[in-house]
Parts: C-alpha cells; structure tokens; sequence
C-alpha cells in the first residue's frame, strides 16, 4: 500500500464515514485521536510555515476544526486537547527532544527524520509527559495509528520503540514486570 494510501485509509478512520473502534462524533476519544492528528499537522506547520503556536490554534479554531483532509470530511476535533498539545510540546520542545534522544538508538536521528515522525514523537512524548490521565497504552496507541498513516514498517518500528521506551521511562508503573 502506497503512502498516499495508507494516509488516506487512516483519515477516512478518523472521517465522519469511519468506522474504526466505533469513533462517534460525540465521543471524547474520537475527538482527541483528530485532534492529535491536527496537532502533528499544525507543529509542522509552525515548523516550516514559520508561524507561532497562537496563531496556529487561533486559525483552528476559527477555520479548520472541521476540516475536510484529501477529500475526507474529518471528525470534530477537541480544540481544547488539540490547543494543549500544541502549546505544550511548543513550550518544553527542549526537554521532548532530550527525552526521545534518550530512547533512540541514535541521538542525531530526532533531527534527520521527517518532520510528521518529529512531530508525532514529540506529541506522544509531551501527553506522556503532561497528561498523567490518559494510560500510556493509549498514548502509544494513538500515535502509533498517526504513524501508520503516513509512514512503512521501517518507521511504524522505530516509533513504536521510542514511544514506548519513554512511556516506560516516565511511567514505569503503567507497565507489568
């Protein structure tokens, strides 16, 4: 399956039309697996289109919450959760990429890799970081879905490893012996 494809089967999970673990536009969990994938959009966003994080969610809120992706109406997304992550990762990138440093088998790697594996590295280290209610299972689950959206086996791997060997670090009681 072509990465273009991959992408939008991923999206079409996430649409109003998806079917994937029984997502209701209604359901919190819904709305936060949409607003995950809008908040690795909009910090490449920031990243490349040389824009700062308010008036990236400034311009969500007012003009893509219910955007429509390659053709696909997207789900609502929760522009709260969408808001904190990219705030979030924005304020302590520093300390993000120290921590997935950490985890990778090379420390230069963070910064050769495609910017949408960046960002979702960095997404799913900042709630594993700050949002001590959401399990870590989801965390890892959640990007990892994001992940196979737009990426091979070769990444799906790496990003499983680093997630969880963070998720593992910072949250070692989440995990059996």
């Amino acid at each position: 399956m072509r990465r273009h494809d991959r992408a939008e089967a991923a999206l079409l999970d996430m649409s109003e039309g998806g079917q994937r673990r029984g997502f209701r536009n209604d359901r919190p969990a819904g709305r936060r697996s949409v607003a995950r994938l809008f908040a690795v959009q909009a910090l490449y966003e920031i990243e490349f289109g040389g824009g700062v994080a308010e008036a990236v969610i400034a311009d969500f809120r007012a003009n893509r919450q219910n955007e429509e992706i390659e053709g696909v109406q997207m789900r609502e997304a929760d522009a709260d959760w969408f808001s904190e992550i990219v705030r979030g990762v924005s304020k302590r990138q520093d300390e993000i990429d120290r921590i997935i440093k950490e985890a990778m088998p090379r420390s230069d790697a963070l910064d050769r890799m495609e910017a949408i594996l960046r960002y979702a590295l960095r997404c799913a280290t900042y709630e594993t970081i700050a949002r001590i209610d959401v399990p870590a299972a989801t965390v890892i689950d959640e990007y990892l879905g994001i992940v196979r959206a737009f990426f091979g086996p070769r990444e799906i791997k790496l990003a499983n490893g680093v997630i969880d060997a963070v998720a593992r670090k910072l949250r070692p009681g989440e995990f059996a012996a």
